[in-house]
């Protein structure tokens, strides 16, 4: 847990800039699978920086973000302060610290591939109101649909220390049918972000897995970025699709 928790610590500045936000179709889709309601209390957990606790309380739901990692559970707090429906909360998936039946959805967003899965479910069981749903999101880049698509993923392969490891679309629907005990539903949206250079480095160095500016490689990395954008960019720009997958339960 502790690795998982303190990889982060100095990606902070670059995770509130250039990661992506989660379409707004996901509260329309919530609303109809699974009863969400401006009323609908919500721990979102692995909170981070807040990215995903605020389509929700934009929503006007009370959230609160439970998050390990101080910097960025600071960062959610500066980011959110213009939200009175925001609780910060120091607690992990395994320890919320939240009161017994408090809740009414369980949110994981970009997070759930870091969690202990086994510890992780009894305590999702334990904050649940009757009735709560667990809903898991995340924003998965893709892969190889485009020529930049497949030259930034072969940039990333080259150059990162555990990418294939600690890569969320490890995930396996075994592990999610293991992890949700029921039958769990999924949807996917679209989803994109638009970059000149300083944001897509930005993007790119958000990650944990990707060398910082003082390892050794981290000038040659930077160089072949700046190629691969240059070939591709137009106008100064260049389009990061994703897909946003949800999977979604009873708790």
């Amino acid at each position: 847990m502790t690795d998982s928790v303190d990889r982060f610590n100095n990606r902070v500045a670059n995770y509130v800039k250039y990661r992506p936000h989660y379409p707004r179709e996901i509260i329309g889709f919530l609303e109809s699978e699974c009863g969400l309601t401006q009323e609908t209390v919500i721990a979102d957990v692995g909170c981070g920086t807040g990215i995903s606790t605020a389509l929700f309380l934009e929503n006007c739901n009370k959230v609160y973000g439970v998050e390990p990692n101080a910097a960025m559970l600071g960062a959610a707090v500066e980011f959110l302060r213009e939200f009175p429906d925001f609780t910060p909360i120091d607690g992990t998936s395994e320890a919320t610290t939240l009161p017994d039946k408090s809740v009414d959805m369980i949110l994981a967003a970009q997070a759930f591939h870091w969690f202990d899965a086994e510890a992780t479910r009894p305590e999702f069981k334990r904050i649940g109101r009757d009735g709560a749903y667990t809903v898991l999101i995340w924003n998965e880049r893709q892969l190889d649909t485009t020529p930049f698509h497949i030259e930034y993923e072969a940039l990333l392969l080259k150059y990162a220390r555990d990418y294939e490891r600690v890569r969320h679309e490890n995930i396996a629907a075994s592990e999610l049918a293991s992890f949700f005990q029921r039958e769990y539903g999924s949807a996917n949206f679209a989803n994109s972000q638009t970059f000149d250079f300083d944001g897509l480095k930005g993007r790119m160095l958000s990650a944990s897995y990707m060398p910082n500016e003082d390892h050794p490689i981290y000038d040659e990395m930077i160089a072949e970025l700046q190629a691969v954008f240059a070939k591709h960019a137009e106008n100064g720009k260049i389009k990061v699709l994703y897909d946003t997958n949800v999977y979604y339960s009873c708790t």
